[in-house]
């Protein structure tokens, strides 16, 4: 089992799915470019990652989001070798999702 790529309309979809978890990977001074409503923020930069990433419960959807999705998606690759199977990668990050109409 992967990740899907998707983009901003399947994402906006996807959050009101219930059981499922918006990750943001950015770091905190990111947040200021905006953010996905809902988000829970695991900074992708930070030491602990892995441990935190892992201690997440794997039956739930994740949605993941960075900056442009180059983050997203090695944190997603990194979610699948750890178990888990529910996850979306945002194309294009938070730059896509902040020039989108369906957010607005």
């Amino acid at each position: 089992m992967s990740y899907q790529n998707v983009d901003v309309v399947k994402f906006a979809e996807l959050l009101d799915r219930e059981n499922t978890m918006v990750l943001d990977v950015r770091s905190p001074a990111e947040l200021a470019e905006g953010e996905v409503p809902g988000y829970q923020m695991i900074n992708f930069f930070e030491p602990d990652f892995k441990e935190k990433i892992s201690s997440l419960d794997r039956s739930k959807s994740y949605l993941v989001y960075c900056r442009s999705g180059n983050r997203s998606a090695q944190a997603c690759s990194l979610m699948v070798d750890m178990g888990f199977e529910n996850l979306y990668n945002l194309v294009g990050g938070i730059g896509a999702w902040n020039s989108s109409k369906v957010t607005s």
